[in-house]
């Protein structure tokens, strides 16, 4: 304890020297963080091109409208100049498409940015409100932080030492005026060990999602793309695997993410899930979860001899009945399934909550708004458990 107690003196005599100033507030006008042209622009660009599947030609026509209404350009920086800008900083490239034409296409560079934005947008509102400050029942011996302190005790390596917490014990319990630091006042700041969490994130890509006049797959898309950098960035010992699901179930890389689109498919949702349970089952790790969004009930089922049972008119028992045995299979597994369900039809709820019964899992009922904030907010919550296996 000698050491430790003469390097707590180094220290509390360095505070002490320092020179301290008064510090108030200063109340002024906002002021616009300075961006420019180019920048103002490509943060525009970046929602355009995700909202047209990645199609450039498309992004910039609906830029090149948007600046004639709201004056986005000047004669000393135009869209011509912007497009310039995105090749010389490699954000486009030339490309042969598929029906053999030459035009313009976006680099990895552009779906890395776009994922960034994203994640910007839904992880940093989470921030802003408070949101997402879970505690732990696990803690001990790891290497993440959880901010919650408590007494020294023998055995304790002194790097687990909390220097501020301890220094400001001993001016409450010695006073300053004699310093003093005994082992009472020592606190050490409790951590946990990471666990690697495996995700299968189900998109449904059915018509219904782009139907009744609202873009319900961008959205998604946006959520699937903040997810996949959060995990990568943050979390690069978690998995993440993304598939989309309609008549069928295929996965998806995440680089593909910007080109997502829906198609002229029914909700094969029994697809979706067998698929994500055999994706997990080759993971090694023990904590395992589904997500999945969609926004329409079941309504298509592959049949053994490869034909499609399909029936869009209300809840059919046949195919809902398939979906809860799934359910049931997940939770064998020890893998829960958590539901955004964007829709808000009675009916549709009903089916949910005896899903989400079936496996025990969660499911919430959204609109788009608040979708993305909400899985992020599940993610940091699920991953931060133990699931036995």
């Amino acid at each position: 304890m000698q050491f430790f107690h003469s390097k707590i003196s180094y220290f509390y005599r360095a505070m002490r020297n320092e020179k301290l100033t008064r510090k108030g507030f200063i109340f002024k006008e906002y002021e616009a963080p300075s961006q420019s042209p180019f920048e103002k622009l490509f943060d525009i660009f970046k929602e355009l091109i995700t909202h047209t599947s990645g199609d450039f030609d498309e992004a910039i026509d609906w830029l090149r409208e948007l600046d004639k209404e709201y004056k986005l350009t000047t004669p000393d920086y135009t869209i011509d100049d912007f497009i310039e800008d995105l090749k010389a900083k490699g954000f486009i490239r030339e490309e042969i498409k598929p029906d053999g034409n030459k035009g313009i296409g976006i680099t990895a560079k552009t779906e890395r940015a776009i994922r960034q934005a994203a994640l910007d947008q839904i992880f940093g509102k989470i921030k802003r409100s408070g949101s997402g400050n879970h505690k732990s029942k696990g803690v001990g011996i790891g290497d993440e932080h959880t901010g919650d302190f408590r007494n020294y005790q023998y055995g304790d390596g002194l790097d687990k030492v909390s220097m501020t917490e301890s220094l400001r014990n001993a001016q409450i319990n010695n006073g300053i005026g004699d310093f003093t630091i005994t082992e009472d006042d020592l606190v050490v700041e409790e951590t946990r060990h990471k666990s690697q969490m495996s995700t299968v994130l189900m998109i449904d890509i059915s018509h219904s999602m782009i139907l009744y006049g609202e873009d319900r797959i961008t959205p998604a898309k946006k959520v699937a793309m903040a997810l996949a950098e959060l995990i990568t960035t943050r979390y690069p010992k978690d998995t993440l695997d993304i598939l989309v699901f309609g008549n069928d179930a295929w996965p998806i890389k995440i680089k593909d993410l910007p080109y997502l689109n829906v198609g002229p498919y029914h909700t094969n949702t029994v697809a979706g899930l067998q698929l994500a349970m055999d994706l997990l089952r080759r993971k090694r790790n023990t904590n395992k979860q589904i997500f999945m969004i969609t926004d329409g009930k079941p309504s298509c089922l592959r049949l053994p001899d490869g034909t499609y049972y399909k029936d869009s008119n209300g809840l059919n028992p046949h195919i809902t009945n398939k979906c809860y045995a799934m359910a049931q299979q997940a939770r064998k597994l020890h893998i829960p399934i958590t539901t955004f369900m964007i829709a808000q039809d009675n009916y549709l709820m009903q089916f949910v909550q005896e899903f989400t019964r079936a496996n025990q899992g969660k499911a919430f009922y959204t609109g788009l708004k608040g979708l993305g904030e909400m899985i992020f907010e599940d993610y940091e919550t699920n991953r931060k458990k133990r699931i036995k296996g």
